[in-house]
């Protein structure tokens, strides 16, 4: 419940917004005052032309369906004010055009700036310090005193919760069903006029319980239990369409490449030290119309001649564009891995860029759904064919898109050649964990298989949580061996060895054709569960063959490793015709 009310804002979406008196005070700060400058969706606008609403509005909106879905959780009086507060803080430290700016942080790591001695590679980074040191006013830190007793704590307690930290309360403003994905998807679908991202708030509400300390879907087998999966379900598609339809755009897509081409552009006519200074400036102090302003005095004519075009909706139109149904397994796997790095994907898009004449931007599917948990202790992706569906849609959402005014004759030969040089180049400075992943699978194909004939025994993983534990085992055995290789973040919430990003990395080995995943059901204390078994695919062995060139010493490692467990490998065969399953055994 908010405390001491001091008014009221009017929204078109939620309607009557009430703030208290603290609340009231930060949203005047001058931190919160100047997310009116920055659009929430960029330059969408230039496609739809009612998407022109801003951050500051989202932040207000997050603020209260945090405090909505914080009340329904019954969380204490003063949990509900934190939450409120994070929901209202959590875009602070985003970048005057958002996502554009950052791309470029990615893409030009030696101009990422310092912030409290480490690189700064994202707004998150920035939300955090800009709430931890809380330059809100004496009247908001006076308030804070009474109400909290520690302005200091308080405010550091709520930058944990605006990460994502501290559960329950973290996983309202960020998690999978969360206060800032309900708004945006309601927000961006009123002003753009695009209903595919609508959802049912109260339903959603309805769906969440507290359970071992943690927001997790509520009921256990039972009829609540399947109207809370289809609220998530309902909720995750709508996220998936809202961006098909928004953010994955072509118009859209030629507008951001040609706003990164020129901000890059600008900032490379600094040297390091200024781009360093005053990109800290795009995030703390910068709006959109500033960010502008500074490409037109500090770029050249090129430059100049991008933000002319996208101001007079000129964009630069596509000429070809390759997705997952025309991408051989190979060449989408090599782009999904060098989009996910920024530096390789500069490299990569300016070496085509110069061969073609034309602007050249990867896109990914991103925001798969990872860590929704329901009351019987499941995953929500185990748990429905839907949410599962959509793990795979996200993720295999692998495009290459070239925009010129010209019609290049581009060549499929050409995007692989480039790209398994680009990653062969990478592979001899750094390790790349996907890659690992994929090596591991091979390791456990050469061990396992056998061949009789014109058939071959392919081993068939059935137990993901063996993967988990393989994995987190392997990198703990220090940095002479395969910490590198496995460098993944496990947490033990769950009982066993969890990793989200392992997780999302399985599920992009899966889509682009590498891993075949199988599902089998089981029974347990009468109910039917389900698990996931994997198998190495002939395009998967290929690939992997040619990834373990550059990795021979910790294939090595691997093998003896794996051979040393055999025993206790849980896995199954299946039987195939050798010409079919083309990859057999080096």
């Amino acid at each position: 419940m908010v405390s001491a009310v001091r008014d009221a804002i009017r929204d078109p979406v939620h309607g009557s917004i009430p703030v208290d008196l603290l609340e009231w005070h930060i949203i005047r700060s001058r931190p919160v005052q100047r997310l009116k400058g920055i659009k929430q969706l960029g330059l969408v606008e230039a496609v739809y032309p009612g998407a022109n609403h801003t951050r500051f509005e989202h932040s207000l909106g997050t603020m209260h369906m945090a405090g909505r879905m914080a009340e329904h959780l019954e969380l204490p009086g003063d949990d509900i004010r934190k939450v409120r507060l994070a929901g209202l803080l959590h875009d602070l430290g985003h970048s005057a055009l958002s996502h554009a700016v950052e791309g470029v942080l990615g893409r030009n790591p030696e101009i990422q700036p310092l912030l409290r001695g480490k690189r700064a590679t994202g707004h998150e980074e920035f939300t955090q310090d800009i709430i931890t040191s809380h330059p809100f006013g004496q009247e908001a830190i006076m308030i804070a005193e009474r109400d909290f007793g520690d302005a200091d704590g308080l405010f550091a307690e709520v930058a944990e919760i605006a990460s994502g930290r501290i559960p329950p309360l973290g996983q309202i403003i960020v998690g999978d069903l969360d206060a800032d994905r309900v708004d945006f998807l309601l927000r961006d679908s009123h002003h753009s006029g695009v209903s595919l991202g609508l959802v049912d708030t109260d339903q959603i509400l309805q769906s969440l319980i507290i359970y071992k300390g943690r927001v997790t879907l509520a009921g256990q087998g039972d009829y609540r239990a399947e109207m809370s999966q289809t609220a998530a379900e309902s909720m995750l598609i709508a996220r998936a369409h809202h961006y098909n339809a928004l953010i994955y755009h072509p118009s859209v897509q030629s507008i951001r490449a040609m706003l990164l081409l020129a901000l890059e552009n600008a900032l490379a006519r600094m040297d390091r030290d200024d781009a360093q200074r005053r990109i800290e400036l795009f995030f703390r102090e910068y709006t959109d119309p500033d960010l502008l302003r500074f490409i037109w005095d500090k770029g050249d004519e090129t430059a100049r001649d991008l933000l002319q075009r996208i101001k007079f909706g000129q964009e630069i139109p596509l000429a070809a564009r390759f997705d997952h149904r025309t991408l051989a397994p190979d060449i989408r796997m090599a782009l999904s891995t060098i989009s996910r790095h920024g530096r390789m994907r500069k490299l990569f898009e300016d070496t085509l860029c110069k061969k073609y004449g034309a602007l050249v931007s990867i896109t990914a599917g991103s925001g798969v759904p990872r860590s929704m948990r329901t009351q019987t202790d499941g995953f929500l992706y185990d748990e429905s064919a839907l949410a599962a569906g959509l793990v795979k849609s996200l993720t295999r959402q692998i495009a290459i898109s070239f925009f010129s005014d010209q019609q290049p004759d581009i060549s499929l030969k050409d995007i692989r050649e480039q790209s398994a040089k680009l990653l062969s180049f990478i592979r001899s400075e750094s390790y790349l964990p996907i890659d690992g992943l994929l090596l591991l699978f091979y390791t456990l194909q050469n061990l396992l298989s056998e061949r009789y004939g014109e058939k071959i025994l392919v081993p068939r993983i059935r137990n993901i949580t063996w993967l988990y534990r393989t994995v987190a085992r392997l990198k703990d055995q220090g940095p002479g061996g395969l910490f590198g290789l496995f460098d993944y973040s496990f947490h033990t919430e769950y009982g066993f060895p969890y990793s989200e990003r392992l997780f999302e990395d399985i599920q992009i080995l899966v889509a682009n054709g590498m891993i075949y995943q199988d599902q089998r059901h089981y029974e347990m204390e009468g109910r039917w569960l389900q698990r996931y078994e994997y198998m190495l695919t002939a395009e998967g062995m290929a690939y992997a063959r040619e990834v373990a060139s550059s990795y021979r010493r910790e294939c090595q490692m691997l093998q003896e490793n794996l051979r040393q467990e055999r025993h206790t490998i849980p896995f199954d065969v299946v039987s195939l015709n050798i010409r079919r399953y083309a990859g057999t055994r080096a």
